[in-house]
């Protein structure tokens, strides 16, 4: 991902451990919905023996991303969150495979 320009906003990489069942990525999704937080990319993979997943969460920077985390935490089936600059590399490979 390139770096942003005065008309782009910054993104950030949200990487969320959760337990893996139905409804968790609608509790997910519907909290960011709630807040008309936009989320700009959206990838979710199964991990171990797939009682839990690994959620990736591109989003735009702004003053209510703080909080945002904070709310992720709250939830039950949240059990871990990260936040890491758009060079995380979960995303950056997947722009690289469909440019390519």
């Amino acid at each position: 991902m390139s770096t942003p320009t005065n008309h782009e906003k910054a993104r950030s990489v949200l990487e969320l451990e959760v337990n893996n069942h139905p409804g968790v990525m609608s509790h997910v999704c519907g909290l960011f919905s709630r807040r008309a937080f936009n989320v700009e990319g959206i990838l979710c993979m199964p991990i171990g023996d797939g009682r839990r997943s690994r959620i990736w969460l591109l989003v735009n920077e702004d003053e209510r991303l703080d909080n945002m985390v904070k709310q992720l935490h709250k939830l039950e089936d949240v059990l871990e969150v990260s936040r890491h600059g758009t060079e995380h590399r979960v995303f950056t490979q997947l722009e690289e495979y469909f440019r390519a």
